[in-house]
């Protein structure tokens, strides 16, 4: 007993796929059943979108109670992720992998694809010899520019199935389609296109993010996506269709022959979508996050005050995001006075409908919102797509605008939208939602300083 705890801190040896999967599932069961006692110390609630979401926020920007319980998280978890770190040595030693991909133990949704791949990997011993095709392959072209592009088609046309499972079935854009799928995508075209002979690092990573490339062109082409979404989620999804590119480069240099694509086909085609369904049920309510943006304006508040309840339209915006079709505020107008009052404002997708709860004139105008249009008009050759994340998916909850009095007859204005997006990885797509809604405070603040300061002008001259 003293050498197996050694051997397993120290990663010696090798570990079979049988017993693999059984330690694994066991460490998965007892973490669950830990955290959910921590968390209920903690007095709260604890499910399996927490592992790949546990906060919306940075540690440093979390409540002390909140700090203490992450805290208390990653001392549990260090037990944990030793052991199933060498665990994952062991195994990928056992199937002739090489030992770089430990990595991927460490990446959300990636390492659960990579759980099942090396559960169902053969031993080195139990493979066949390249030279004998496994069963299912002999059908796919031999030839580089043909295998090339049979696994360029048949992930494309596999991703975009799954990718339709998860936004039109599920109606969720979470951890497995945005990070899950494209890893898979790499790693399965790679190994489509080497299942004859081995290739290089270079035409693999090529092939996976062709793989990812085509797929993401497929929703486009079948009505299912606009392009506009497809080009936010390239940044992320690219990099992950190399990385697993690069995974399937290390197993086809290390395999003898196809038997690995069977296992890592498996994986995908049956843990990748339980992976997603179980992701939109217990997938936690989004953070509302607030964003702010001011300017100084050469005014008075009380000047100010009256371009920021209503003001005329806006001209016609020079930014690409806003021409391209992300929706750009137009003009606003307010029905009524005092809080009760409604304010409108009208985007390039439709109104904003705002009731006022705090009418501080002139320091502080705070609205709810009670209705929103889309928040952009897709791109696509089949005219006005609709995909289910126009649908609710990035929500203003409420706003504001203060203004404080400066020196000189100055005001700083200030606008604020607290807002939720219901799209995971958050923090990735906190940086789209962030420069855009930035984009949309700018051009209101600063057709309000133009008027403002056209008013103030106008009235120091007469």
């Amino acid at each position: 007993m003293r050498e197996r705890l050694k051997a397993l801190v120290l990663c010696r040896g090798t570990v079979g796929r049988g017993a693999y999967a059984s330690a694994g599932l066991v460490l998965i069961a007892l973490k669950y059943g830990f955290d959910t006692l921590l968390a209920t110390a903690f007095d709260r609630e604890w499910g399996y979108a927490d592992y790949w979401s546990p906060s919306s926020f940075a540690v440093g920007d979390l409540p002390s109670g909140d700090r203490v319980f992450f805290a208390a998280l990653v001392v549990l978890a260090l037990p944990f992720a030793i052991t199933g770190l060498s665990l994952t040595v062991r195994r990928l030693r056992d199937a002739g992998l090489p030992l770089w991909l430990t990595v991927l133990f460490f990446v959300p949704v990636v390492n659960l694809l990579f759980f099942a791949v090396l559960t169902l990997a053969p031993a080195r011993r139990e493979r066949l010899p390249r030279s004998a095709p496994s069963r299912g392959t002999s059908l796919l072209p031999r030839s580089r520019s043909g295998s090339a592009a049979a696994g360029v088609v048949l992930n494309a046309l596999l991703g975009g199935a799954l990718a339709a499972f998860a936004t039109e079935a599920l109606e969720h854009y979470g951890w497995g389609l945005f990070v899950g799928l494209p890893f898979s995508l790499g790693l399965l075209s790679v190994l489509v296109y080497a299942h004859a002979e081995e290739r290089s690092a270079r035409s693999s990573i090529g092939v996976g993010m062709l793989s990812a490339t085509f797929a993401s062109l497929s929703l486009i082409m079948f009505a299912r996506e606009g392009a506009i979404c497809i080009v936010m989620a390239l940044p992320i999804s690219l990099p992950l269709a190399a990385l697993g590119a690069l995974t399937g480069y290390a197993i086809q240099r290390r395999d003898q022959g196809a038997a690995m694509m069977p296992p890592a086909l498996c994986s995908v085609a049956l843990v990748l979508p339980a992976l997603m369904g179980v992701e939109a049920v217990s997938a936690p309510p989004p953070a509302v996050r607030p964003l702010t943006t001011s300017i100084v304006v050469d005014a008075a508040p009380e000047v100010v005050w009256r371009h920021v309840t209503s003001f005329p339209e806006l001209p016609p915006p020079r930014e690409a995001s806003f021409r391209a079709g992300i929706a750009y505020p137009i003009g606003a107008r307010i029905e009524g006075r005092g809080v009760g009052a409604i304010r409108r404002c009208r985007f390039s997708t439709g109104d904003f409908v705002e009731p006022i709860t705090v009418w501080d004139a002139p320091n502080r105008l705070a609205f709810s919102v009670s209705a929103q249009p889309p928040s952009l008009k897709e791109l696509s050759p089949w005219g006005d797509v609709q995909p289910p994340h126009l649908d609710g998916f990035l929500r203003s909850r409420r706003g504001e605008f203060r203004l404080e009095r400066l020196p000189g007859g100055r005001t700083r204005l200030v606008g604020t939208t607290w807002y939720e997006n219901r799209m995971w990885p958050a923090a990735y797509w906190r940086g789209w939602s962030d420069a855009l809604i930035h984009r949309i405070h700018t051009r209101v603040l600063r057709h309000v300083a133009q008027l403002s300061e056209g008013e103030a002008g106008t009235r120091a001259a007469t």
